[in-house]
């Protein structure tokens, strides 16, 4: 009996470091505060190591002082003349991981790595060999396009090392079935290894303090507006926010002047102008807004915070989420939770998430079929509050943070044994 509590002893208070490239704001950042909080509950040690951390650019529970984040690194470059992208978070997260193991004289017993399977090897080198848990949110290979030649003789041997390098993690989680399916397809080599689907959560307590100090929306919207749809992404090319603005500009034309004229689509997400990406494409959604004459009907956010961002799920008719293959998606979750009904593309996470009918709708992905689904909204107001109380009943049931905590720590004691 002795023995038992002791092992129930030493297992509770495992030591977990996460290793994650850029602790800035999006899904796998998310994902990763989620992971790290969720288990610090359940009593282990937990620190967050990164090779970007910006204080005044990340989630709000990274500044509890209970909740280290260490950044080493950061000096490293990002790129070589806005290329190599790929290679230069490879160096980067290695150093993170040389400098943990030989340099930090931290104490672990589990590290919890994703996004950059590429310093799992370095992970090995320890003197004492610590289990590694690598969390796939997608290949990263298939997320990044190669119309050239060189492009493609550049990625070769990094997409053999991903593929290898994952292979040597204790323990392989991925963010959905969708996820599965595709890990499978695309690493061919690792078809024996055992993938298990640990669906992202969402701390539903951040959400609650934030809506009970939640500010209001006075000023951000014009005066008059009675329906707010809202898209919530990064200001990246692959999300396909422009989906948002021309089914806007669909759903204005089908509508009759009186009910067109309250009519409101706020733009919000992740934005960092360190990435090219992110300032170049927020341009071009101004650009493409003032081509469908929708300057005076569309708002766009860049980087809001956790509060207005809640103001904004709770005050929204619906959510629209436009990516295509999504991998899983975390905004569906909180919109559902705040009882805001979801318009989403019919592939993907969604697909799991978004119970079509019911919490919000499944739809191609064209700006007439996401207009459908918003005027449906518009015209029923009853309908979307019953998708809306609906849509929250199953984040409670199905994408809890309790779940997701009993969930991964259990993994996190099958490693520690």
């Amino acid at each position: 009996a002795v023995d038992v509590s002791l092992f129930i002893l030493v297992c509770r208070m495992a030591r977990v470091v996460f290793l994650h490239p850029d602790l800035g704001i999006g899904g796998a950042e998310r994902l990763v505060v989620d992971a790290a909080v969720a288990l610090k509950s359940q009593g282990c040690g937990v620190q967050i190591w990164t090779a970007h951390y910006d204080p005044t650019h990340c989630f709000s529970e990274t500044l509890d002082p209970e909740l280290p984040v260490v950044c080493v690194g950061d000096w490293l470059p990002t790129s070589v003349f806005g290329y190599l992208h790929a290679l230069c978070a490879y160096l980067r997260m290695i150093y993170v991981a040389l400098y943990l193991v030989f340099l930090s004289g931290v104490e672990y017993d589990v590290i919890f790595c994703d996004q950059v399977s590429v310093c799992i090897p370095v992970l090995r080198l320890s003197r004492r060999r610590k289990k590694v848990l690598f969390y796939c949110h997608f290949p990263d290979q298939l997320l990044t396009q190669r119309k050239s030649a060189l492009k493609k003789l550049y990625r070769t041997p990094i997409d053999w090392l991903e593929e290898r390098t994952t292979g040597m993690a204790d323990m392989i989680l991925v963010n959905s079935q969708f996820t599965a399916g595709i890990f499978s397809e695309t690493f061919r080599g690792l078809r024996g290894v055992q993938t298990d689907v640990l669906y992202p959560s969402l701390n539903t307590c951040t959400f609650d303090q934030q809506s009970s100090q939640a500010q209001g929306l006075g000023g951000l919207l014009p005066e008059g507006t009675s329906c707010l749809f809202l898209s919530l992404n990064r200001y990246e090319r692959k999300k396909n926010l422009g989906l948002a603005l021309e089914a806007l500009a669909f759903l204005r034309c089908s509508l009759p002047l009186g009910k067109r004229a309250g009519i409101h689509l706020v733009v919000a997400g992740g934005y960092d102008d360190r990435v090219t990406e992110n300032v170049q494409h927020y341009t071009e959604l101004k650009e493409l807004a003032a081509q469908l004459h929708l300057e005076d009907c569309v708002t766009f956010l860049r980087s809001p915070t956790d509060s207005l961002k809640v103001a904004l799920l709770r005050g929204s008719t619906a959510v629209l989420y436009t990516p295509s293959r999504e991998h899983f998606g975390i905004v569906p979750i909180e919109a559902m939770y705040c009882c805001c009904p979801v318009i989403a593309v019919n592939s993907g996470g969604p697909l799991e998430s978004v119970a079509d009918g019911e919490t919000g709708f499944l739809c191609e992905p064209t700006a007439e079929a996401f207009s459908k689904a918003m005027e449906r909204l518009v015209r029923e107001p009853q309908l979307c509050r019953d998708m809306g109380q609906a849509g929250r009943k199953r984040v409670q049931d199905k994408f809890s943070l309790q779940a997701f905590s009993d969930q991964l720590y259990g993994y996190i004691v099958k490693l520690s044994q």
